[in-house]
C-alpha cells in the first residue's frame, strides 16, 4: 500500500472504536426502532439490543483508551489523529445521539420533536468538542471540556435511568454544555486509566446481567448509571475547586514577592 495508507496498530483499534460506534447504531435501530415501528411488543428484545448497543460503546471506548496507548509507545501513522478524530464523531457523536433520538421515539412519556432537538445538542457538542481538541492546546494531563467517550457513556446512562422526560432532557443537555465547557478533566493515564478500564468492564457486566433478566439486574444497572452520572457531576467539582486553589496559592506567591 502508499505509504500515506498504510496504518498503524494504534490506528488498527481506532477502526475497531468506528465499528463499534456503527454496530452501535445497527443494534439500536435493528432492536428497538424497527420493532416499535412494527408494533412489537418483545420487551426483551428491546431491551437486550439496547443493551448490546451500549456494551458496544463501551466497548469503543476500550479502543479509544488503547490506541492512544499504543501510539504513545510505538507510533501513529499521519492519518492517526485524523482517524480518531473521525471515529470518535462515530461512537461517541453519532452513536449516543441517535440512542437518545430513538428514546424520544419509543418512550411513552417522551416527545420525539424535542427528544430530536436534545439528539443534535449532543451531536454538535461532540463536534464542537473533537474541532476544538484539534486546534487548542490545553496543559498537558487535561482535556478541557468532559471527553467525548464519558460524555456519551454519560449520555446513555441518563437515557437508561428512565427519569420523567423533561429531567432526562435537562440532564441530557448538561452533558452536552461539560463537554463544550472549559472545565479541566484529567488524562487517563497510569493508575487513571485502569480505574477507566475496570469501571467500563464493571459496566458492561452490570448491562449484561439487565439484558438477561438476571436476578437484581435493573437495580444493578440503575445503579451503575447513577453512579455515571454522579461521577459526571463530582469530577467538575474538583476541578473547579483544584483551580481556586490554584488561583489562591499564586496570589500568596505574587504578595509575598511584592
Amino acid at each position: 500500500m502508499p505509504l500515506s495508507l498504510r496504518l498503524s496498530i494504534a490506528d488498527t483499534l481506532t477502526l475497531g472504536n468506528a465499528t463499534c460506534g456503527f454496530m452501535a447504531v445497527y443494534f439500536t435501530t435493528t432492536g428497538i426502532l424497527i420493532p416499535h415501528i412494527q408494533g412489537s411488543n418483545d420487551s426483551g428484545m428491546a431491551r437486550s439490543s439496547a443493551a448490546t448497543a451500549v456494551i458496544l460503546m463501551l466497548a469503543a471506548a476500550i479502543f479509544d483508551l488503547f490506541d492512544g496507548l499504543v501510539a504513545r509507545k510505538l507510533r501513529s501513522s499521519p492519518m492517526g489523529a485524523e482517524l480518531d478524530n473521525l471515529s470518535d464523531l462515530i461512537s461517541f457523536g453519532l452513536a449516543p445521539a441517535y440512542f437518545v433520538l430513538v428514546y424520544g421515539m419509543v418512550a411513552n412519556d417522551a416527545h420525539q420533536r424535542v427528544a430530536a432537538v436534545g439528539a443534535i445538542v449532543v451531536l454538535l457538542a461532540v463536534v464542537l468538542r473533537l474541532a476544538r481538541f484539534s486546534c487548542v492546546t490545553v496543559k498537558d494531563g487535561t482535556f478541557q471540556g468532559m471527553p467525548s467517550p464519558f460524555g456519551a457513556l454519560t449520555v446513555v446512562s441518563i437515557v437508561l435511568l428512565e427519569l420523567p422526560f423533561v429531567a432526562t432532557l435537562l440532564a441530557i443537555i448538561g452533558t452536552a454544555w461539560l463537554m463544550v465547557s472549559r472545565v479541566e478533566y484529567p488524562k487517563p493515564r497510569g493508575r487513571l486509566a485502569v480505574a477507566m478500564l475496570s469501571w467500563i468492564v464493571l459496566s458492561m457486566g452490570l448491562l449484561a446481567a439487565w439484558a438477561f433478566d438476571a436476578p437484581g439486574g435493573q437495580l444493578l444497572l440503575q445503579t451503575g448509571c447513577a453512579l455515571q452520572l454522579v461521577l459526571g457531576a463530582v469530577i467538575p467539582l474538583f476541578a473547579t475547586a483544584r483551580r481556586v486553589n490554584n488561583f489562591r496559592d499564586n496570589r500568596r506567591e505574587a504578595r509575598a514577592q511584592s
